[in-house]
């Protein structure tokens, strides 16, 4: 594993005390340190990470040692061995089971790259006017929560408080679910056997969209001890309010880095682009426009724009369609999400009846695959479509599509 710096490895009360029951992996600039040396070496030398193993005499101290690398810049990961939620939101809870040192090796080399990826961003955001959110990214997260048994609208409950949940009562439901949208964790209730789990598992390890994905699953279910390439995997056991508490603490380091990833885009597109949903602001979007109407007049060629409003105003739900658009949508198209909670697409060298096609499927897939407040609840779609006539500027094609003048509206 490359090294980034000193990771401070902490057990025992005393000096020297080792964990019992599993051995620790030897780290790259490990530092080893008893919990009452802890704090004062990690403000000496700030560590790139930091693992804990935490016991029920140690867990107050786990709390004041997560403040303090909150703080710490660029990001810190905190794994926590053995610790319970509920813990501060930086913690990483660890569950001690198979083959540990594998599993901590894996899952320390994961987070250090979102560690490298902050880094990334802090250095090219120094000196720009476009700053970093600062919002908890489990405001932005979405978890797919996939079960058919009686715990399913329990953990629904519990982990809609916290972050949007998909739900899927199928396997084939949750792939479509992955490929058409980003999720940042998923949580597999009941309802399925040992084998269609391990099958599910297998696929996402193999797969590198999906390999560092949050995963928690019932060691009922699963054999605690059988190895997969998830550096996130987790067996929760427990009630479907302590499964969400922890989920949340894995998925808050998913969320984070994809907007991290999302903001290395915006760096790079000089602000044009949304942090939030990574498509044009409002003003790029109307530059560009302005810019398509002249070439298409120019050319005599077709220009055509979509509009889809979403039943619900909740802007977590208006933010994940955005950026479902934006994973669907062609090289050749920008779109932008307005402030009145809209979203606006426009396609070069389409007419109005291939926009009319391109904006019903937009719609189906936001219907199936958007958040909203239960799983089991579809969004509706509002879409609206117009071409550029002769005459036409960029506003006049704004105003008709908002008023629905001369464009194909349909309620999807």
């Amino acid at each position: 594993m490359p090294s980034q710096g000193t990771v401070v490895v902490i057990s025992g009360i005393a000096r020297f005390a080792s964990p019992a029951g599993f051995e620790l992996p030897e780290l790259p600039g490990r530092i080893d340190a008893a919990w009452d040396d802890a704090h004062r070496l990690i403000e000496a030398t700030p560590p790139a990470a930091v693992v804990a193993v935490v016991t029920a005499e140690t867990t107050a101290r786990l709390d004041a040692l997560a403040t303090y690398v909150a703080t710490l810049e660029p990001y810190v990961p905190l794994i926590a061995i053995g610790a319970e939620p509920p813990c501060a939101d930086n913690v990483l809870t660890f569950a001690p089971h198979g083959n540990v040192a594998e599993r901590l090796e894996a899952r320390l080399r994961s987070a250090l790259r979102v560690r490298s990826l902050h880094s990334t961003v802090l250095r090219r955001l120094a000196g720009r006017p476009v700053p970093l959110p600062a919002t908890d990214p489990l405001q932005d997260a979405s978890v797919l929560l996939m079960g058919r048994g009686s715990c399913f609208p329990a953990l629904s409950v519990a982990l809609g408080v916290r972050l949007g949940v998909v739900g899927a009562l199928s396997v084939d439901a949750a792939a479509k679910h992955l490929n058409v949208r980003e999720v940042d964790g998923v949580v597999i209730g009941e309802g399925f056997t040992s084998r269609v789990v391990d099958g599910f598992l297998g696929v996402l390890g193999d797969d590198p969209r999906f390999r560092n994905l949050p995963v928690l699953v019932s060691p009922e279910v699963v054999d605690a001890g059988a190895a997969y390439t998830l550096p996130y995997l987790e067996f929760a056991p427990g009630e479907p309010r302590e499964i969400a508490e922890r989920a949340a603490l894995l998925i808050r380091l998913h969320a984070f880095e994809a907007r991290l990833i999302r903001m290395l885009k915006v760096i790079e597109a000089n602000g044009l682009l949304d942090p939030r949903t990574g498509l044009l602001t409002a003003e790029a979007f109307e530059r560009d426009l302005t810019a398509a109407v002249g070439e298409a007049r120019q050319r005599k060629a077709s220009l055509s724009m979509v509009r889809l409003v979403l039943e619900s105003s909740r802007q977590r739900e208006q933010i994940d369609a955005a950026r479902i658009v934006g994973r669907l949508m062609r090289r050749t198209d920008f779109a932008s999400l307005g402030a009145d909670g809209a979203i606006m697409v426009a396609f070069a060298g389409t007419d109005g009846n291939n926009a009319g096609q391109i904006a019903r499927r937009l719609a189906s897939v936001l219907r199936y695959s958007v958040l909203s407040s239960s799983p089991d609840q579809r969004t509706e779609v509002q879409v609206a479509t117009t071409t550029l006539q002769p005459g036409d500027t960029a506003a006049t094609l704004v105003a008709r599509i908002k008023a629905g003048n001369d464009g194909e509206r349909a309620a999807s």
